[in-house]
C-alpha cells in the first residue's frame, strides 16, 4: 500500500456541533488524520454516533471542518463546496428523480455539465451497460426493484468519472440476499474500475468484504486502521476485538514477558508463548478466543466444560459452555459433523494456539 500514491490526506480534522444538551461543544470528529491511496477500498466502520458519517460529508464537502485540513491529490479543498471537489456520492436512499428515466437520472450530472449530446449518449449508455441495466434505460425508478435502483444510482455516480467514490450505507434498504448480490457488484466494479472509494457502513461483514482497509470509529476518533484480516486478527482494542465478529474475552490471565515480542500465558489448562503485540509491564493481562478458535473434543485429559446451550445451524454448531465460573462461546464450523454434543454433557476444550491474542487489561 505504501508504493502507491496518496489521493486523499485527512489533517487533524475536528468537527464540533453546539451541544444540545446544555452550553459547550461537542466533537463528532475528534482529530482524524487519515491518508487514503488511489485506488483502493477503504471503509469507515463502527456503531451509530462514531462520528464516519460525518467524516464522508467532511470529505464530500457538506459539512466544513472546526479544524484540520483536507488534501485532494496534494491541493488543499478544504474550503470547496462539494460540486468542485470531483467526488461522486452514492446514498442511502438512492436519491433519484422519480420522474425520470433510468437513462435521463444517468444522464442529469453530465448535462449539467453541457457536454456534446452524442457524448452524454455513449457514457450514459457505457456505464448503465456496466451495472448490466442497458435494456431498462426508459423506465421510472418506482417500475424498478430496490437493487435495480441503487444500480442506477451507482451508474449514475460512476458517469460523472470522479477521482473519489463515496458511498453512504448504501445497501442498508435492501433485503439481505439483495444486500450479499450489490456487495459483490460493487466489489467487481471497483476493481475492475480501480477507482478510489470511501465507503461508510456500521455492517461488519460488508466492511470485511469490501474492503482494501478498514478504519474503525469510536466516539469520534480512530481505533484501528488495517487490513480486514489485521483488524479481525489483531485487534488493538477491546472495542475492535468486540466489534469485529464475536469474541471471548479471558481476563487476568497470569503473564510473563519472556522477551523478543513473546509471553508465556496459562490458558485453559496450558501453558505456551504468545506474541504480544503491546507494551507489557503488567502481571496479567486479557486474552481474545474468536469463537472458531476454540474446539470441543472427548477427551479426559483436556479441561472439561458443560455444554449450557447446542445450536445446530446447518454449516456449524454453535455452543455454550460453562468453565471456571465463566461462559464461552464455541463455534464448530464443519458442515460434515455429524455429532452434536448435548446440553449438561461434560466435554473437553482445545483451543488453536495461533489464534490466540493478548490484549492489555
Amino acid at each position: 500500500m505504501s508504493e502507491r500514491s496518496i489521493r486523499l490526506k485527512l489533517e487533524h480534522i475536528v468537527k464540533a456541533f453546539p451541544d444540545r444538551g446544555g452550553g459547550g461543544m461537542v466533537r463528532a470528529v475528534d482529530d482524524i488524520s487519515l491518508d487514503i491511496y488511489s485506488g483502493e477500498f477503504l471503509t469507515l466502520l463502527g456503531p451509530s454516533g462514531c462520528g464516519k458519517t460525518t467524516t464522508l460529508r467532511l470529505i464530500a464537502g457538506f459539512e466544513l471542518p472546526t479544524e484540520g485540513r483536507i488534501l485532494l491529490d496534494g491541493q488543499d479543498i478544504t474550503p470547496q463546496p462539494p460540486n468542485k471537489r470531483d467526488m461522486a456520492l452514492v446514498f442511502q436512499n438512492y436519491a433519484l428523480f422519480p420522474h425520470m428515466s433510468v437513462y435521463d437520472n444517468v444522464a442529469y450530472g453530465l448535462e449539467t455539465r453541457r457536454l456534446p449530446r452524442q457524448q452524454i449518449r455513449d457514457k450514459v449508455q457505457a456505464s448503465l451497460k456496466q451495472i448490466g441495466l442497458e435494456k431498462l434505460d426508459n423506465r421510472r425508478p418506482n417500475q424498478l426493484s430496490g437493487g435495480q435502483q441503487q444500480r442506477v444510482a451507482l451508474a449514475r455516480s460512476l458517469v460523472m468519472e470522479p477521482r473519489i467514490l463515496l458511498f453512504d450505507e448504501p445497501l442498508s434498504n435492501l433485503d439481505a440476499k439483495l444486500r450479499v448480490q450489490m456487495r459483490s457488484e460493487i466489489h467487481r466494479l471497483q476493481r475492475r474500475l480501480g477507482i478510489t472509494s470511501i465507503y461508510v457502513t456500521h455492517d461488519q461483514v460488508e466492511a470485511m468484504a469490501l474492503s482494501d482497509r478498514i478504519v474503525v470509529m469510536n466516539k469520534g476518533r480512530i481505533e484501528q486502521i488495517g487490513s480486514p484480516q489485521e483488524i479481525y486478527r489483531y485487534p488493538a482494542t477491546r472495542f475492535v476485538a468486540d466489534f469485529i465478529g464475536r469474541a471471548n474475552f479471558i481476563e487476568d490471565v497470569p503473564c510473563r514477558n519472556t522477551g523478543g515480542g513473546q509471553a508465556q500465558v496459562d490458558l485453559l489448562g496450558k501453558s505456551l508463548n504468545v506474541p504480544i503485540r503491546f507494551e507489557h509491564h503488567a502481571e496479567k493481562v486479557t486474552v481474545l478466543l474468536r469463537p472458531e478458535a476454540l474446539v470441543l473434543r472427548e477427551d479426559p485429559s483436556l479441561k472439561q466444560v458443560v455444554i449450557d446451550q447446542a445450536m445446530y445451524l446447518g454449516s456449524e454448531v454453535e455452543y455454550v459452555v460453562s468453565i471456571d465460573d465463566r461462559q464461552l462461546v464455541v463455534v464448530e464450523q464443519d458442515p460434515r459433523l455429524s455429532r452434536v454434543y448435548a446440553e449438561g454433557q461434560t466435554v473437553g476444550i482445545d483451543f488453536v494456539a495461533e489464534a490466540v491474542h493478548l490484549l492489555p487489561r
